[in-house]
Parts: structure tokens; C-alpha cells; sequence
């Protein structure tokens, strides 16, 4: 799978971290940026991930800020995206299985690289399951 990532300033520090986990997965990852925590605003790079996962099908992309609200906020304004505010690995399966998530987001300041570990796990090894699930994510893109 190739995977975009992106954060502002409050996302950076666990970036390489989750580049890493995810490399060591077997997965490709282009990372958007920022190279550092000098303040930026997050739907800048939200927007900038969310247009690179919608022209590339069959990618996906993580978005990293303080919290990972704001960056759910941003990207979901993207028709064809559907971000996940996940916290744990239960979240990230659920998704997956009956949401079809194409991007993922979370909070650096609310969890730590463990449960980040745990969260990247449960979302690289689900797929999205259709059936009754496929009708219910149809009716999100009437928009």
C-alpha cells in the first residue's frame, strides 16, 4: 500500500516514527510534510494530503496534528474522503471494516507510539468489508 502523511507543527515529532512502522510493514510512505515544528496551519496540509490521495487510487493517508480533529475536519470537506479520528486500534479496525477510511488521523498529544503502533496495525491488516456497509457509505457522498 502507498500511503501519504502529513501534520502541522504539533504532529511532526511522532512522524518519523510512523513512517518507520509503516516502512517496516512493507509499505510505501510520501510524506508531505513539514520537515519541522515551526506553526503551520493544519487544513493547509490536510487539504494538500487529501487532493494526493484522491488523484492517486488506491492510497491512503495519515494526518497527524495536536489532536487529529482539526486535520478529520479539514480532510473530510474532500469528497471521496473519508477521514477517521482514531484513538485506538478498536476505532482503526472499524474504519476500516465498515467505513472504508482512506485517511487516518490522530493526536499526537493524545496517543503515544505504542497505541500509534497498535492503531497502524489494526488499520493496515482490515479491509473494508462492504455488504450492508458499502449502502451506508454510499449515502455520506450526496453531498
Amino acid at each position: 500500500m502507498k500511503f501519504f502523511i502529513a501534520t502541522d507543527h504539533a504532529g511532526v515529532n511522532i512522524k518519523p516514527s510512523v513512517i518507520k512502522l509503516l516502512e517496516d510493514m512493507g509499505h510505501e510512505v510520501m510524506d508531505l510534510g513539514p520537515k519541522d515544528n515551526t506553526r503551520v496551519d493544519y487544513p493547509d496540509f490536510a487539504h494538500k494530503l487529501s487532493y494526493e490521495v484522491l488523484a492517486n487510487e488506491g492510497t491512503q493517508g495519515i494526518l497527524i496534528c495536536g489532536t487529529g480533529i482539526g486535520m478529520s475536519l479539514a480532510a473530510n470537506k474532500h469528497k471521496g474522503i473519508r477521514a477517521a479520528l482514531c484513538h485506538d486500534a478498536y476505532t482503526a479496525i472499524m474504519a476500516r471494516a465498515h467505513n472504508d477510511a482512506n485517511v487516518l488521523c490522530f493526536g499526537e498529544r493524545v496517543v503515544g507510539l505504542g497505541v500509534v503502533e497498535s492503531i497502524l496495525e489494526g488499520w493496515c491488516k482490515t479491509e473494508f468489508e462492504g455488504g450492508r456497509h458499502a449502502q451506508r457509505v454510499a449515502k455520506i457522498e450526496i453531498a
